[in-house]
């Protein structure tokens, strides 16, 4: 694993723990203040900005304080060149099932993720 693939990976588990303990600390950590937030998967748009998708977070009961197992994992990440990069990312918030494509920036001397685009599936609870 080369250096730029470990510090991804590290990015990538924080921003996991941010979303399984529903902390906006860790997610500020990785997100670049002017990334955005966006979906499709009910046909509409859903575009936020940091500001808009932190205090969504902040309301959501975390996946560990309802003793949901972890379901997250890195699916892949592909280098467009030395200071960006895509990463193919898959987690689960109670019954959603998500798809993430984050495009992350080496800036200031680190990795960061610009974009958050995702798709979900709804799960069945059983």
């Amino acid at each position: 694993m080369t250096t730029a693939e470990a510090d991804i990976a590290t990015v990538l588990a924080t921003y996991f723990d941010g979303l399984y303990h529903s902390e906006t600390q860790r997610l500020r950590a990785v997100f670049h203040p002017k990334a955005i937030y966006a979906c499709a998967t009910d046909g509409s748009l859903l575009h936020l900005t940091m500001d808009e998708y932190f205090p969504v977070v902040d309301k959501r009961p975390s996946p560990a304080s309802r003793n949901e197992p972890r379901r997250d994992r890195i699916v892949s990440v592909d280098f467009a060149g030395p200071v960006t990069a895509i990463a193919r990312v898959e987690c689960a918030i109670g019954p959603k099932f998500f798809t993430d494509l984050l495009t992350l920036v080496r800036l200031d001397g680190r990795w960061q993720i610009i974009s958050k685009v995702f798709h979900y599936d709804l799960q069945d609870a059983a």
